[in-house]
């Protein structure tokens, strides 16, 4: 987003650790990355600031949900939970 956005997102480069997860995030409420046998699959479910963007191709490997919706799914699934992906 950052790279891809950098007039909107530029700004928080390098201080990403600076912005908790939640509503206000400019980013999207929550990121849930996924990982496989303990790897990293480069895919996320993430929430956004831009729904319209929900159901479109982007070149980052999201999945990305309204942000209450993350958010709900991040409280309520625990770390674990096997995804699957149609």
């Amino acid at each position: 987003m950052i790279e891809r956005s950098s007039k909107l997102y530029g700004k928080y480069k390098g201080n990403l650790d600076a912005i908790e997860g939640g509503s206000r995030n400019p980013l999207g409420a929550r990121a849930l990355y996924l990982f496989q046998n303990g790897r990293d699959m480069y895919f996320r479910i993430d929430g956004t600031t831009q729904p319209s963007s929900i159901g479109q191709s982007v070149p980052n490997g999201c999945i990305r949900m309204i942000n209450t919706h993350v958010t709900h799914l991040y409280e309520s699934v625990p770390i674990g939970t096997k995804v699957t992906v149609v």
